[in-house]
């Protein structure tokens, strides 16, 4: 069942055209990857999701209802979260403080408070650092962090942009089992990630973008054994995440 339907989206910068009618979906439960070169328009296809670009043509449908024209604090109300590019915490707020100011659509505070626990349950090393000012956290632990904040909103749909950009190979494991377990507790995920290898062997199903249009899509395990993803995108460095 679809979750997320995107049609026809297009999106320009500056009168260039960034999205050249993107069609794809995400069906509940799936963890659906982006993959493609830098400047295809990945990241413009999470941005527009989230109304933080304004779209030029086409519609985007979520959980059956049309979410095209809504602000980006509606499209949060409806159950969309975003992980963004480079973690984005705030480094001179707490641990806690960053967790809590992802549940900032909400009021109940035993609600916030049995939310924070579930994150520490998930993250036992933000809930040992609660106290620790974000910024001097570790990059894997940043991203924890990154990836908690968003699941204080209780997401739907949980949008994850290179979640693995800059982090160790012993990191870049740990946070694709976080990846999995989530989808394992009933969250939908859409994943932009640089490491082609490990999103394809992660996600159920993926799209392959070229200069704002999809040119390929399949599941992810037949489009990482494809010869022309291997040439493009996968090349000699063949990392595995297990």
């Amino acid at each position: 069942m679809s979750l997320l339907t995107v049609t026809d989206l297009k999106v320009s910068y500056d009168g260039i055209e960034a999205l050249k009618g993107i069609n794809f979906q995400v069906d509940k439960g799936q963890i659906v990857t982006l993959i493609g070169a830098n400047g295809a328009g990945k990241s413009t296809i999470l941005r527009a999701i989230s109304s933080l670009v304004p779209i030029k043509g086409g519609s985007i449908n979520f959980d059956g209802r049309d979410i095209t024209s809504l602000d980006t604090v509606s499209v949060v109300r409806e159950g969309i979260v975003m992980v963004p590019e480079g973690r984005r915490v705030f480094p001179n707020l707490t641990v806690l403080e960053n967790l809590k100011i992802g549940a900032y659509l909400h009021t109940n505070q035993k609600e916030i408070e049995t939310n924070i626990e579930h994150v520490y349950q998930r993250f036992p090393k933000l809930k040992e650092r609660h106290w620790q000012l974000a910024g001097t956290l570790s990059g894997g632990e940043q991203q924890m962090l990154a990836v908690g904040r968003a699941l204080m909103a209780r997401p739907k749909l949980l949008m994850m942009d290179e979640p693995s950009l800059g982090l160790a190979p012993l990191v870049v494991k740990e946070i694709f089992d976080i990846i999995r377990r989530l989808q394992q507790e009933g969250i939908t995920i859409l994943l932009i990630e640089q490491n082609a290898n490990a999103a394809l062997r992660t996600s159920n199903y993926a799209y392959v973008l070229e200069t704002g249009r999809i040119v390929m899509e399949g599941p992810g395990i037949e489009l990482l054994h494809d010869p022309k993803i291997t040439a493009a995108y996968l090349g000699q460095s063949r990392q595995k995440v297990q």
